[in-house]
């Protein structure tokens, strides 16, 4: 196991940030979580309930690697072996007419027992959840009972290291727990991932599987936003289609071959807020949004299984033209699915009724209690291997430093990080953005681990010149995706801000020591390699002059947590940021 490397000071290349996910502080509420759980309903007026034939889709998202049990409010939730036994209780009696699948983001943003080993283990979880039907050899088998879909995630290292990941094959740094690694043993398919030299989909665009002797296509898709959310090495030569006309383009495909029953997985989603009975279609999300994709769906299509706002959902969605779409999305990563019920026409071949309810993968109760022993042992496994990292002890923390904002959009885990990043690289300011900061640090002993779950991507910090005009320009682009403001972190300055204010015009104030920056003034600038690339429509950074790469953002983090020398870390909101309206 080539793990030396890792468990030096340094950590292995690995997923570059995007700061499109993050978690809805709605879903450690308990009573949404006992909401969440109410069966949503519909069937086709009209239809003859005696010939039915009922499969199931169980559905989660937003994964992330999370192997090791987690927490849901005060309660224990998750982990993959959790997770692995409720899916196999939920399917008990119907293993030969249920499909698993996920909605993208298995991978990346991971913590370190799967991230250090390349996201692997994420994999083998998933095999260790097919049937046997499900090979390396055949992945397309429309017996096998498990179905994937890409998310922005899973294009962190690009585009190599993604079909490395699926397809099999050695990383530099491994083998880790499996060797040969071989890949996945089922499919993943996307209609909207494009060759752009080529134009062809980089995947198959969707997969049948046979159930009951009926077949039932799933088409996947990601969002195409990924782009923006990506550092630009990791879709380098790839195109992001319109997710709707992809997917619809893969239906009528389907069609052609007589299948009817249509499920889509897809990495696009909203929040629900709020639980409103089996018919609340108020979806949230200017274009993009899962409620404007699914508004533009074949009448085909009868679920989606949704991710990427790691919340709820479980509604029932008009297309255009009035059929009705069932939606789900289970939270995230790893504490619950969705249990999803479809009733199968024999004669038409159609979904004729279909529900679903989304449920909290507990560990103190019910299927929870007995966790799936061999994906345990895996999970284990993965622990053990990277323990001797991530268990060393940095520094203490005199109090919980969390990434909860301010009404202006100010952290104090976020001022932290950009100090962290302005003292390594010894710049006038520096900037952070919200995405990129994954967990809390929570109050005692600071270990490695931590700090690596806090910023899991490698990204290399950047120094660079920027005028003040500049400065200004980076702070105005904040708003560049005005559905989704993106508040920077900073350090060294003060911002304040009107966002009643028209786009391009919003900053009120930018200091440094309390004088205004000078607009043909000259400023180092300290960002991650993430920023540097113009993600998150950060694209004035890409003009920054005299640019010099230093270390892992990560290993700077560490440094500076070193640097207080036993003394307690502490840091607070401070006013950095503020906003007029």
């Amino acid at each position: 196991m080539a793990l030396a490397g890792m468990l030096g000071t340094g950590i292995p290349a690995m997923a570059h940030e995007t700061g499109a996910c993050g978690d809805d502080l709605e879903a450690d509420r308990p009573e949404a979580r006992a909401l969440a759980a109410r069966r949503v309903e519909w069937t086709e007026k009209g239809a003859n309930p005696r010939s039915w034939r009922e499969v199931k889709v169980l559905g989660f998202n937003d994964f992330h690697g999370q192997l090791s049990p987690r927490t849901v409010g005060t309660r224990p939730a998750g982990g993959a072996a959790v997770l692995a036994s409720y899916l196999k209780a939920a399917q008990a009696g119907m293993e030969d007419r249920t499909v698993i699948v996920h909605a993208g983001d298995h991978v990346g943003a991971s913590p370190p027992a799967s991230a250090l080993l390349q996201d692997e283990p994420a994999i083998s979880f998933l095999n260790l959840l097919g049937n046997a039907h499900c090979s390396s050899w055949w992945r397309m088998n429309p017996r096998c009972n498990l179905v994937g879909t890409l998310g922005n995630h899973e294009f962190d290292e690009g585009r190599a290291e993604l079909l490395r990941l699926l397809y099999g094959g050695a990383h530099p740094e491994g083998p880790f727990l499996e060797d040969p690694y071989r890949g996945t043993t089922f499919p993943y398919v996307s209609a909207n991932v494009v060759d752009a030299r080529r134009g062809e989909p980089l995947l198959p665009p969707y997969v049948v599987k046979m159930l009951r002797g009926i077949p039932v296509g799933f088409v996947g898709a990601v969002t195409r936003t990924t782009p923006r959310i990506v550092t630009p090495a990791g879709v380098a030569g790839l195109a992001f289609e319109d997710e709707a006309v992809a997917i619809n383009r893969a239906v009528a495909k389907l069609k052609r071959q007589g299948v009817r029953a249509i499920v889509v997985t897809i990495h696009e989603g909203d929040r629900m807020t709020t639980y409103e009975g089996p018919t609340n279609p108020d979806l949230p999300g200017p274009g993009g949004s899962i409620a404007d994709i699914v508004e533009r769906l074949d009448d085909e299509v009868d679920v989606v299984v949704s991710g990427h706002a790691h919340s709820f959902t479980n509604a029932l969605v008009k297309t255009s033209t009035g059929k009705t779409v069932l939606v789900t999305q289970a939270f995230s990563s790893s504490t619950a699915y969705a249990d999803i019920s479809l009733k199968l026409d024999p004669f038409t071949r159609d979904v004729v009724a279909k529900s679903a309810a989304v449920y909290t993968t507990w560990a103190d109760a019910g299927p929870g209690l007995t966790p799936d022993p061999k994906v345990a042992a895996l999970v284990k496994r993965a622990e053990d291997a990277v323990a001797p990292l991530v268990n060393r002890v940095l520094g203490t923390s005199a109090q919980d430093i969390t990434r909860t904002v301010s009404p202006a959009g100010e952290s104090a885990l976020g001022n932290l990080i950009a100090d962290a990043q302005r003292a390594k690289m010894g710049t006038d300011f520096a900037f952070m953005n919200p995405g990129g900061i994954r967990a809390d640090l929570d109050a005692g002993a600071i270990t490695w681990g931590e700090l690596f779950t806090i910023q899991p991507f490698a990204n290399d910090l950047v120094r660079m010149d920027l005028t003040g005009a500049q400065v200004k320009t980076v702070l105005e682009q904040q708003w560049s995706d005005p559905a989704r403001p993106r508040i920077l972190q900073v350090s060294g300055l003060t911002v304040r801000y009107d966002s009643s204010l028209p786009s391009g015009s919003r900053i009120v104030s930018v200091r440094k020591g309390g004088v205004e920056l000078d607009p043909a003034g000259l400023y180092s600038v300290t960002v991650n390699s993430f920023l540097a690339g113009g993600g998150d429509g950060f694209v004035e950074l890409l003009n920054g002059a005299n640019r010099v790469v230093g270390p892992v953002d990560l290993d700077g983090l560490v440094e500076y947590v070193l640097g207080f020398e036993g003394e307690p870390v502490s840091t607070t909101i401070e006013g950095r940021i503020s906003q007029v309206n």
